[in-house]
């Protein structure tokens, strides 16, 4: 689907009428990493995935950066007429969901900031630099994408993860347009809400993978304890992609933490 004003493109399931349950995927996602939870949680939820801006069918933003990508959501939501969504974020998916929140915080009713971080540091930190080096250089040296897909979705998963999964987390990752990539891994450098985490008054739940190297589980534990009303979730063996590793896992984790806030509201 493609919303009004042609900007973005989505998937959605499930009652038009009913509370918008919205999921932001990562660098290397796309909407369609989701339709496992779409399918799921459509019975209760409009459940929306969107294509982040340069993804997919959605247009490209004309300069890159964290604060950007939240006005593009905010343009979303206001595109799909969603009232009070609850907003699901992985990876950078959270980043941009947490920049959003602390211009919106009285719009949304609950989030879930899934393997994701509250700050990357200095733009000329030397682990920055590492990991940026580390996943463009081979862009730099004539990979591609598609040839990159199997192995950097090899480097972010835990243990066993579920075969379909990773099928579709490869083709997701190799049709990740190279410009796009480059320009949300530069958008990285420098985020940091840290200051903002204490004022998220609305439910929470931060959701992470004991084997997650990029959004380690003892520092989304840690963040956890900076916002008031914070619930914590670790999945054992689970790395960077856990709905799409271990998706029943993920979507059990989400669907306690859906029900509390349903009967909190």
């Amino acid at each position: 689907m493609i919303t009004k004003d042609g900007r973005f493109a989505y998937e959605a399931a499930g009652d038009p009428d009913a509370t918008p349950l919205i999921f932001l995927h990562g660098i290397g996602g796309a909407a369609r990493a989701w339709r496992q939870q779409l399918a799921r949680f459509s019975s209760q939820f409009r459940a929306i995935a969107w294509d982040m801006p340069g993804y997919g069918g959605s247009a490209p933003l004309a300069s890159v950066s964290i604060a950007a990508l939240a006005d593009a959501l905010q343009q979303f939501i206001e595109q799909l007429g969603a009232t009070r969504p609850i907003l699901v974020g992985h990876s950078i998916g959270g980043m941009i969901v947490q920049k959003w929140l602390a211009q919106s915080p009285k719009l949304v009713r609950a989030v879930v900031l899934a393997q994701t971080s509250s700050a990357f540091g200095k733009a000329d930190g030397d682990w920055q630099k590492s990991f940026i080096a580390a996943r463009l250089g081979p862009l730099d040296r004539g990979e591609t994408m598609k040839s990159l897909a199997p192995s950097l979705v090899k480097e972010l998963v835990g243990d066993d993860p579920d075969p379909k999964g990773m099928e579709l987390a490869r083709e997701c990752m190799a049709s990740v347009p190279e410009a796009g990539y480059r320009a949300m891994m530069l958008a990285l450098m420098g985020f940091d809400q840290r200051s903002t985490l204490k004022d998220i008054s609305i439910p929470t739940l931060l959701l992470s993978g004991s084997k997650d190297n990029n959004a380690p589980a003892p520092m989304m534990a840690k963040t956890a304890t900076f916002i008031p009303s914070a619930e914590y979730v670790e999945l054992a063996g689970v790395g960077h992609l856990a709905n799409l590793e271990r998706p029943d896992a993920f979507d059990e984790a989400l669907g306690r933490f859906l029900n509390s806030v349903a009967t909190k509201t």
